[in-house]
C-alpha cells in the first residue's frame, strides 16, 4: 500500500469513526499517527530490500571478477611456461647452431690450409729446379745435390726419384747412408710412414757405423707414433736415449717420451 493510498483510507476510517461518535478528535489523531509511522516502517522495509538485493548483485558480480581473475591469472601462467619451454628450445637450438658452425669455421680453415699446399705445390712444380747439365749424369755429387735441393724446395717425388738414382748408380758412395735416410724423410713429409720406416730400417741396417744412425731411430719412433703404434715408437725412442745419449737426437727423444708421460728406462 502506497503512501497516497493509505493517507484518503485513514481519513475515511477517521470521518465514519467521527460520525458514528465512536471516538474522540485525540483517538483519530494517534490512529492517524500509528498510520503513518506503519506506512513509514512500511517504505524502509522496501528500501532495505532494494539495498540487499543491490548487494547481492554487487556480491555476484564481485564473485564473478574474482572467478575471471583467477581464470586470467591461471591463463597467464600457462602462457608463461608455454614460452619459458619455447626460450629454452630457441636456447638449445642456438648452441647447437653454434657449435656447427665453429665446426664450419674449423672445416673451411683446414681446407683452406689444404688449398693453399697444393697451390704452393703446383707453383713448385710448374718451376721445377733447372735441369742439371749433361755433365752431371754422370757425377754422384751433382745428382745428389739436385735431389737434397729438390727436397729443401718440397719436391719430394722429385727428390725420391733424385736420390733412388744416386743409390742405383753409386750405392757404394759416401753420402749413400745420407741419400737412403732422405728418401726416408721425403716418404715422412708426405705422410707415407710405413714406407719412411722401411728407409729408416735401410740405414739401420745397412750402414751400422753412419752418423744417420741416431736420426734414422729418432725419425723410426715418431713415424711409429704417427700410425699410433706406441709400443713399437717407444722402443725405438728409448734405444736413442741409452745408445746416443749425447746426442741432439736423444734430447728430442726424451723431450717426446716426457710429454708421452713415459719414464726413460735405460
Amino acid at each position: 500500500m502506497s503512501l497516497y493510498r493509505a493517507r484518503p483510507f485513514a481519513a475515511v476510517i477517521a470521518l465514519a469513526m467521527a460520525a458514528a461518535g465512536c471516538v474522540s478528535q485525540g483517538d483519530l489523531q494517534g490512529i492517524e499517527s500509528r498510520l503513518t509511522d506503519v506506512q513509514q516502517q512500511l517504505l524502509q522495509l522496501r528500501k532495505d530490500g532494494s539495498s540487499k538485493a543491490e548487494v547481492a548483485e554487487l556480491g555476484t558480480q564481485i564473485g564473478e571478477g574474482n572467478r575471471a581473475l583467477a581464470s586470467g591469472q591461471a591463463e597467464i601462467a600457462t602462457r608463461l611456461g608455454e614460452l619459458a619451454r619455447q626460450l629454452e628450445q630457441l636456447e638449445a637450438k642456438l648452441e647447437d647452431t653454434n657449435f656447427r658452425l665453429a665446426q664450419l669455421a674449423q672445416q673451411i680453415a683446414a681446407t683452406n690450409q689444404e688449398l693453399q699446399a697444393l697451390r704452393d705445390a703446383a707453383a713448385l712444380q710448374q718451376s721445377p729446379s733447372p735441369p742439371a747439365p749433361s755433365a752431371a749424369k754422370g757425377d754422384p755429387q751433382a745428382l745428389y745435390e739436385t735431389a737434397y735441393n729438390d727436397y729443401q724446395r718440397g719436391n719430394y717425388d722429385l727428390a725420391i726419384l733424385g736420390f733412388l738414382q744416386y743409390l742405383e748408380g753409386s750405392p757404394a758412395e759416401d753420402l749413400a747412408d745420407n741419400a737412403t735416410y732422405w728418401v726416408g724423410e721425403c716418404y715422412y713429409r708426405q705422410g707415407r710412414y710405413q714406407k719412411a720406416i722401411a728407409q729408416y730400417d735401410e740405414v739401420l741396417s745397412r750402414y751400422e757405423g753412419s752418423d744417420r744412425i741416431p736420426s734414422a731411430l729418432l725419425r723410426k719412433g715418431f713415424a711409429y707414433l704417427e700410425l699410433d703404434q706406441q709400443a713399437q715408437a717407444v722402443v725405438q725412442l728409448q734405444h736413442v736415449i741409452c745408445d746416443y745419449a749425447s746426442t741432439d737426437e736423444a734430447r728430442l727423444a726424451r723431450q717426446r717420451l716426457q710429454a708421452l708421460g713415459i719414464e726413460v728406462q735405460c
